[in-house]
């Protein structure tokens, strides 16, 4: 990528992790105010809805000075638009081309949340639209989650747990599953591993039999462990999962045979209950810190007492998406 135009789609550039981790650490030590980015505009397309991403990455534009416009597709006046060239259906009136060209000559950086379509299995695997948008743009993109990855909520929650731990060696980090009503993407799950391992943790991954996360994913994340002379495993029952962990991150996501079979996947789904987060399963940690990003459903994928307990940090990772996205947008603007 040209130095020029710096696109956040993902983490692979260990440079800019470093640098924008180590931002996002003093914003969260320094918040406030400047206008280091005064003059700048930023334009946001959101495919899917957002608490989170939307009002923490408005305020984060704005808090450097930025000017931020956000755009509900489908919604708001906005029509859909056409990926693919060929032609036109009558409910899609505009390319993708024209409509990232025509908002890259207004905005001075993109942001576009595109979730999975858990319809098409390897352009989801692919992350074939985020890439679409950003080949078409000719001012830095950022990828406010996609079909793949939450760049954004994976350096908040790398934020997040370097406060916690300084030094991350020998801290067992477990991810796993949980119980939820809906076919959840698995962006999160993939951006937490990676996160994890790329901080050096221990890594346990935990799931039921059949809720494989992508292998290249898993394969990268081990590869990353690996690099930190950590460990990886992934393990597919609840009753010790969580023994002597340092972190627990909580997260719902779908089995890959939602694509193929969204009933059976379903069904599934509904067979693993015992794989909520209770009090009882956290007494076996290691007083470990619990994490989770946001909606949660109470009593669902972990019970009130957790939430309400003084190891839940989830509230500090919402926090830091604000203080993670003002240094996403100072590294995409050259600003640092």
């Amino acid at each position: 990528m040209p130095d020029a135009l710096r696109h956040v789609l993902d983490w692979s550039d260990t440079d800019a992790w470093d640098v924008c981790l180590g931002r996002a650490l003093h914003h969260a030590a320094h918040p406030g105010w400047t206008d280091v980015a005064r003059g700048k505009s930023l334009g946001m397309l959101f495919f899917n809805s957002s608490l989170r991403t939307r009002t923490s990455m408005e305020l984060a534009a704005a808090q450097l000075g930025a000017h931020p416009t956000t755009l509900d597709i489908g919604g708001g006046g906005v029509w859909g638009f056409a990926w693919d060239d060929e032609p036109m259906n009558a409910d899609r009136a505009e390319h993708i081309k024209e409509a990232v060209g025509v908002l890259s000559r207004y905005y001075d950086a993109l942001g576009v949340r595109l979730f999975a379509s858990k319809t098409d299995l390897e352009e989801d695997r692919s992350d074939r639209l985020i890439h679409t948008f950003a080949s078409h743009a000719s001012v830095p993109v950022v990828n406010l989650e996609s079909a793949l990855l939450h760049p954004c909520q994976a350096l908040a929650d790398a934020t997040t747990l370097r406060q916690r731990h300084a030094d991350a060696r020998g801290k067992r980090f477990v991810l796993t599953w949980a119980p939820h009503p809906r076919a959840l993407p698995q962006a999160v799950p993939h951006s937490a591993l990676l996160t994890a391992a790329r901080l050096g943790y221990d890594v346990t991954l935990a799931h039921p039999p059949g809720f494989d996360l992508a292998p290249d994913v898993v394969a990268q994340a081990r590869s990353l462990a690996d690099a930190q002379g950590a460990s990886f495993e992934t393990v597919h029952e609840s009753a010790n999962a969580l023994t002597d962990a340092d972190v627990v991150y909580a997260k719902a996501w779908s089995a890959p045979l939602v694509y193929t079979d969204p009933d059976a996947e379903a069904a599934l789904r509904a067979q693993h209950a015992d794989w909520r987060v209770t009090s009882q399963r956290m007494a076996t940690t290691n007083d470990a810190a619990f994490m989770h990003c946001l909606p949660v459903r109470r009593g669902v994928v972990v019970d009130s007492d957790v939430l309400d307990g003084r190891h839940a940090i989830h509230l500090d990772q919402a926090e830091n998406r604000l203080h993670a996205q003002k240094a996403i947008l100072e590294w995409m603007w050259h600003l640092l």
